[in-house]
């Protein structure tokens, strides 16, 4: 497998202004991003990733994401679902409101305050999960961490687009095709001092696979596709 960034867990929160659950939505993503989990997480652009943004696409196809929204339209999820796959964990703002008794929201006042709590809780307790780790909540640190030294700067929330996950478009059957980690497998490859070839262009397709979906039925045309890209870089580098 290739050397590819430390994992993180995308945070996708819901875009909706009409109602005040879709502010909690966006309070409660920018809390975890920027208090509760910094390290571990980056924000995911709704609109950015609805109109096609590359990176935003790739991380949530490789890396686990965290739909947070505002009411049972669940716009951030479905999104992520259509453009990248299901999200790892969903949190629904109006499904707290009726764990705590809370009815409609009208503005942000102190139950919405709440909320946002509430929600950046949940979904930081999610973060923790699909991480593998424990939080200890009374200690306020991951077991069996040494807690990090607190930063004189406060932190900024970072950008899926700029997580540094490779990727490459490609043409397969006359179809552009965007294939995670592809700079970084033909790099790899290329330092291993492998020469095109078929053997070799096997054991790319396998490389591949390993991040992105291959339909079996057009695995031949990847194995050409590939045979053409990593051809291509060993001649240019």
């Amino acid at each position: 497998m290739v050397d590819l960034p430390q994992k993180k867990v995308g945070i996708v929160a819901c875009s909706g202004e009409e109602l005040a659950e879709g502010t909690v939505t966006r309070l409660a993503a920018l809390k975890v991003l920027e208090q509760l989990r910094p390290k571990d997480t980056v924000t995911i652009c709704l609109p950015l990733f609805l109109a096609g943004g590359e990176g935003d696409r790739a991380f949530a196809r490789f890396y686990p994401t965290i739909a947070v929204d505002g009411c049972d339209k669940r716009c951030a999820a479905k999104a992520t679902e259509i453009y990248s796959g299901k999200p790892a964990a969903s949190v629904l703002v109006s499904d707290l409101m009726i764990e705590r008794d809370i009815g409609t929201l009208r503005r942000l006042n102190d139950d919405g305050r709440e909320l946002v709590d509430r929600t950046a809780n949940r979904t930081a307790h999610l973060v923790d999960e699909l991480l593998g780790r424990q939080w200890d909540r009374r200690a306020g640190e991951f077991v069996g961490e040494t807690p990090a030294v607190e930063e004189a700067e406060p932190v900024e929330a970072t950008c899926s687009c700029g997580s540094g996950i490779p990727v490459q478009k490609v043409n397969v059957d006359g179809q552009v095709v965007t294939l995670i980690a592809l700079p970084a497998i033909l790099q790899q490859f290329r330092e291993q001092g492998k020469a095109p070839g078929d053997g070799v262009t096997r054991e790319l397709l396998d490389a591949v696979k390993v991040y992105n979906a291959v339909p079996a039925e057009q695995e031949a045309s990847y194995m050409s596709m590939l045979e053409r890209e990593y051809t291509a870089f060993c001649m240019k580098n």
